[in-house]
């Protein structure tokens, strides 16, 4: 574990900084908001890190009390990261970063890589209700926890129990929400995006 670097400065924006500046490290926490994750999970969902550089960073990130680190009972027997619940506080962080970044997604270049879930936190921004949320991608199936106050704040793969709200949508109008060029409702409006289910949150969406 390498000593914590600082800034020196008497300023709270400067201490944040000294704990989640470093490269990697906001990511990490982009990761860990779907929940636990094991090394391996996250090493394959951070592409470009190396192992060295994330066992660093999740070593600095426990130190610092961002994460925290357990074993999985038999039959896992693995160990897992998660957030903590200040580390969990940087939720309006990395959305207020995300939105801040629309304009600089572009086109998606040749050496871009994309996971679908990565389209959770637009997406989540765009969601006023609260309820549990399928999101149907080419790419792959991811759930919202829209509104939640504790726990993961989304996950791969299809919802874990009956979803409030389902959404069908193609990349190309994932792209558009991520970069702030579409607004939710008007890709419903529009047919870019289908929305089923009973619930009342499926039902907002379809009147608004």
């Amino acid at each position: 574990m390498s000593p914590r670097r600082s800034y020196d400065q008497y300023c709270s924006a400067s201490r944040a900084l000294d704990v989640v500046g470093d490269r990697w490290t906001l990511l990490i926490v982009r990761e860990l908001l779907a929940g636990p994750r094991r090394y391996t999970d996250l090493h394959a969902d951070l592409p470009g890190v190396s192992t060295d550089v994330l066992a660093s960073r999740l070593k600095d990130m426990e130190r610092d009390g961002v994460t925290t680190r357990r074993r999985l009972p038999p039959p896992g027997a693995a160990y897992v990261y998660e957030l903590t619940a200040r580390g969990r506080q940087l939720l309006p962080v990395i959305q207020a970063l995300g939105a801040w970044g629309e304009p600089e997604l572009g086109d998606r270049r040749p050496t871009d890589a994309v996971r679908a879930h990565w389209f959770a936190l637009p997406l989540l921004r765009a969601l006023e209700g609260r309820g549990l949320v399928e999101v149907r991608l080419e790419e792959g199936h991811f759930h919202l926890h829209a509104g939640a106050e504790d726990g993961p704040v989304y996950g791969d793969g299809p919802a874990p129990r009956e979803p409030d709200a389902r959404l069908v949508l193609d990349t190309g109008t994932g792209t558009a929400l991520a970069r702030g060029e579409l607004g939710l409702v008007e890709a419903i409006r529009t047919g870019r995006l289908t929305v089923t289910g009973d619930g009342p949150l499926a039902k907002e969406l379809r009147e608004a």
